[in-house]
């Protein structure tokens, strides 16, 4: 099970670049991270944040810590309604600036992170993505899913009623989002009891999973649920869902809306199907609540498909969002590292 626990800090005022380092130093830590790893990490959020006030006047940064089966660590998300960056590959190099400066502040980061990804376009902004292991042990193979997520709650409150979880059953890979019905701490009582059930539970097609998930929330106020199974070896996705969790998989060349039926799970559930899509080369798996409306369209991101799955969710929670909401957005795709 891989899960990131996140923190969000808006980044408009110098006194944030050290709320957004204590963050970070509080998450290495709780990973486990050495001394020289901690400060580290530290080091990519200051200049993160810096970043963001220098050039893009306000945004946001993300930043929790990543846990799970054959993967630990922090991740540092940053997100931004800025003028962009025309060159985000040049501008990743010792010695590039733009405002006078000494120009190291993203190639630091580039150098100290164990993974970086960033997407921008002018007048838009931008999102980047730091990851970092402790001791730099990463996760290599074969090939593998990796994936991206981003969690936020509605506006004033603290816990958020959406949530998600990834995990493997045999050689499938599975993924779920769950939405509690409204919003505060009761929603995400319901949204967290629909995870747990789903880490717990071994059920080997999508839609049992999503019977037991729904057995699992009678004592709740429900939530809308979607689970997709994904087959390497068939190349086929599995997917069933309750309510208006949308799920999409994208390639570049199409864009296939995956199918959920009428219901809550723990609430009203009149029958549990599941949905059998193929799975596309270079396929994207994109799955939100209604906290972002379903209407982006990926092509107006010209080479986005190709981004850490972190730097898609960051985006499309940015676009998206509606704003009035919890908001949860969960982003997969096939790497062959």
């Amino acid at each position: 099970m891989t899960r990131l626990l996140a923190a969000l800090i808006p980044i408009d005022q110098p006194t944030r670049i050290a709320e957004a380092r204590r963050r970070a130093v509080a998450a290495a830590r709780s990973a486990e991270f050495e001394e020289r790893d901690a400060e580290e990490v530290a080091i990519i959020a200051t200049e993160l944040a810096t970043n963001l006030l220098k050039h893009a006047r306000s945004g946001e940064l993300h930043i929790g810590e990543i846990y799970g089966t054959g993967e630990a660590g922090v991740e540092i998300l940053s997100i931004d309604r800025g003028p962009g960056i025309a060159d985000l590959p040049a501008c990743l190099a010792d010695g590039f600036s733009t405002a006078g400066t000494a120009g190291t502040g993203l190639g630091a980061i580039v150098r100290l992170a164990d993974d970086f990804d960033g997407y921008s376009q002018p007048a838009r902004g931008t999102v980047l993505v730091a990851r970092k292991s402790p001791g730099r042990r990463r996760t290599r193979g074969t090939g593998r899913w990796i994936f991206g997520a981003v969690t936020v709650p509605y506006l004033g409150e603290s816990a958020c009623g959406d949530d998600w979880g990834v995990r493997h059953i045999g050689d499938l890979t599975c993924g779920i989002v769950a939405d509690g019905l409204g919003h505060g701490i009761f929603a995400a009582e319901a949204a967290a009891a629909a995870t747990a059930a789903f880490r717990r539970r071994d059920a080997r097609s999508a839609a049992a999973m999503l019977e037991d998930v729904h057995l699992a929330l009678r004592s709740t106020r429900g939530a809308a649920v979607a689970v997709a199974y994904i087959d390497d070896q068939r190349r086929r996705v599995s997917y069933a869902g309750l309510g208006n969790i949308h799920g999409v998989l994208l390639n570049g060349a199409r864009t296939q809306t995956m199918i959920s039926h009428n219901g809550t799970a723990g609430l009203e559930a009149r029958r549990f199907q599941e949905f059998d899509y193929p799975l596309p080369e270079n396929a994207i798996l994109v799955m939100h609540s209604d906290g972002l409306t379903a209407n982006w369209s990926i092509d107006a991101y010209p080479g986005l498909l190709r981004r850490h799955p972190a730097v898609i969710a960051g985006l499309l929670y940015r676009d998206a969002g509606r704003g009035r909401d919890d908001a949860c957005v969960l982003v997969g795709r096939y790497t062959r590292e």
